[in-house]
């Protein structure tokens, strides 16, 4: 019998850090089914879906848990089976505008009134060309309900900001 576990991770950012994740996993015949990392503002964050054989998942979590240690702040969870996902399609939005504060709070708030599911989020904050001040870029890999009408989502978003820029388009598969 085999479980399935889900690990955060967070930490002061280093070399070998990922296989300090890697090996007791391993070392317990356990396969790394999929992960999310990358440093974030010089900090180390990640998010990893394990399985490993039930009677190793005591002495793993112990083994993980012990990066403490180091200043890794890690926290694993059984991973439960989700009911049947709602048929949806995926778009991608990307966006880019002025930052101001509040403004990803105003986006998602669009995402949530019309029942659109983050699948996921990546974003940043640059300095505008020519001292323009700073600029808000996402990218979001979002779920649709059939019922969701895109016309009226993008203009939703548009709606948040006059010099914010939208573009909504058919996730490729596979994403």
């Amino acid at each position: 019998m085999h479980t399935t576990l889900v690990m955060t991770i967070i930490g002061p950012d280093r070399t070998g850090l990922v296989d300090a994740l890697a090996r007791p996993i391993a070392d317990h015949g356990g396969s790394w089914l999929e992960s999310r990392m990358c440093r974030l503002g010089g900090r180390f964050a990640g998010l990893a879906r394990v399985v490993v054989d039930s009677k190793s998942v005591d002495q793993l979590r112990i083994e993980i848990e012990a990066l403490s240690l180091d200043g890794i702040s890690v926290s694993v969870q059984a991973d439960h089976p989700e009911p049947e996902p709602l048929v949806t399609s995926l778009i991608e939005v990307e966006l880019v505008g002025l930052d101001r504060p509040g403004l990803l709070r105003e986006i998602t708030g669009v995402f949530t009134r019309h029942h659109l599911n983050v699948e996921e989020l990546d974003s940043e904050i640059a300095e505008a060309p020519e001292g323009g001040g700073k600029l808000f870029r996402a990218n979001a890999t979002v779920s649709v309900p059939p019922t969701a009408e895109l016309d009226v989502v993008g203009d939703d978003l548009e709606k948040i900001a006059t010099d914010l820029m939208v573009d909504i388009r058919l996730a490729p598969e596979g994403s």
